[in-house]
């Protein structure tokens, strides 16, 4: 079967590898050409454990191409899955432009019945926009050539993308036809051989799903650290609750994790997005816009927590309040983890940059480690750290140390080596990973979430 796929990033360099790895032959097409011509050598623009080897074992096999030109592969496939970015608008809504113009490009060229798919996170509604593109480049050639819409929402994890495409538990297929049922089906059926699990829904239907799940999931996490916030307040144990509440198979345990907030492509901009989209329909999502503001509020909690250790005297008003007073003058403080999640580069809406933010303008220096986003940080912030060769230069007379990524690496350090190393002995643990007993007796002061 032969397929594209328009838009090389997270989601289409995923999605295009994966399908070849099964079997399909797939045209991956960017318009950026430095990116193609670097696929075309075997750079890898993103990290995601395995991709790297799966692409050149695939490309090596004539499985797996680019190309600037969907125009050059429109005659030969039968699917054109768009994959390109819906970056959020200032007002929160995703922004369609790139999504529109890929139906443009597949209106201008169509030559024979060919199915374009919206994997992207778009609001619902947007296949009816991409329809219409479609069809109005067909009537300005003044052709009558059939084709069908669908939409086909992916669910990837970031560091587990590889495995969550290959075994998914389900696939999402909104289409208005039959015939173009049937040709869904059949490019994901090798997926699903054990668990045959393709669910078809319309369309409307399908672009809401992905909302839904990932603001649900979303959530569960703010509400998880809503209740560690009252947690410490009143003295309970948010690790006890948590076990507490998750056996009930109601709930049941999965993120239910309090920490310093989520962050990533998708739970900020999709919880915006369907906030946005219910603006739009005259209806207010009351439990989102709450979900929202619990999130942004976690992502300052470490910060307000160390200026209320340090200077306790200045530990008032908002985090941005707090920051202006500069209460962290001389003040070194160490940082791990700068990714919004283990086993990726990616910083988007990190916990890090809005932690890295408030410290430097409250005068501390910075000095970060991360395993894997160091030069995404570099790129995004610059020379506004200092930026540590492992983690234990990190901590090197610092008189705080900030966990904010759970990196495997992080989960076992030397205490010993980092009370040695440090200036002062503050421990602040934005994802509730060590032990408190260990680290007290170590001779730190440790502060996590909820406990």
């Amino acid at each position: 079967m032969n397929i594209a796929i328009v838009g090389t990033g997270y989601v289409g360099l995923v999605s295009g590898t994966c399908f070849a790895e099964m079997g399909a032959n797939v045209t991956c097409v960017d318009v950026n050409e430095e990116k193609i011509a670097k696929l075309k050598a075997g750079e890898i623009p993103i990290y995601e454990p395995g991709l790297d080897s799966m692409v050149r074992k695939n490309v090596e096999a004539g499985r797996l191409h680019f190309t600037t030109s969907l125009k050059e592969v429109l005659d030969d496939v039968q699917v054109v899955f768009s994959a390109v970015g819906t970056p959020p608008d200032e007002d929160g809504s995703a922004d369609l432009r790139y999504v529109l113009e890929v139906a443009r490009e597949f209106g201008r060229n169509i030559n024979k019945y060919t199915v374009l798919v919206t994997k992207s996170t778009v609001p619902v509604g947007t296949a009816a926009k991409v329809k219409k593109a479609i069809q109005e480049e067909l009537d300005k050639r003044g052709v009558d050539i059939e084709f069908d819409v669908a939409s086909n929402p992916e669910f990837l994890k970031e560091g587990n993308a590889i495995k969550d495409f290959m075994s998914p538990d389900r696939v999402i297929v909104g289409v208005e036809s039959e015939r173009a049922a049937k040709l869904m089906n059949k490019l994901y059926r090798p997926f699903l051989l054990q668990n045959f699990r393709v669910i078809t829904t319309d369309i409307p239907s399908a672009e809401m799903i992905k909302y839904a799940a990932n603001s649900m999931l979303a959530t569960r996490i703010s509400f998880m650290n809503d209740i560690a916030n009252l947690c410490e307040l009143v003295g309970a144990d948010v690790a006890m609750v948590r076990k507490g509440i998750g056996a009930d198979t109601r709930i049941g345990s999965k993120f239910l994790y309090p920490g310093c907030g989520y962050g990533g492509s998708c739970f900020p901009k999709d919880v915006k997005a369907l906030i946005k989209t219910a603006q739009k329909a005259g209806y207010e999502m009351k439990v989102l816009k709450a979900v929202e503001d619990v999130n942004e509020n976690q992502k300052t909690l470490l910060f307000r927590k160390l200026v209320a250790l340090l200077a306790p005297e200045a530990a008032k008003g908002t985090a941005e309040e707090m920051a202006a007073a500069q209460p962290l003058k001389g003040r070194r403080v160490a940082l791990w983890g700068l990714a919004f999640k283990p086993e990726t580069d990616d910083m988007r809406e990190a916990t890090s940059l809005v932690t890295i933010d408030l410290l430097t303008k409250a005068g501390a220096t910075v000095k970060v480690f991360d395993p894997v986003a160091m030069d995404e940080c570099r790129r995004r912030i610059g020379d506004k750290v200092e930026y540590a060769s492992d983690m234990y230069d990190a901590v090197l007379d610092a008189d705080a140390l900030l966990h904010l990524t759970e990196w495997k690496v992080f989960r076992l350090p030397s205490w010993p080596v980092v009370k040695r190393s440090m200036r002062g002995n503050i421990v602040l643990d934005g994802r509730n990973v060590y032990d408190p007993e260990e680290l007290f007796e170590a001779g730190f002061e440790y502060h996590c979430i909820g406990r």
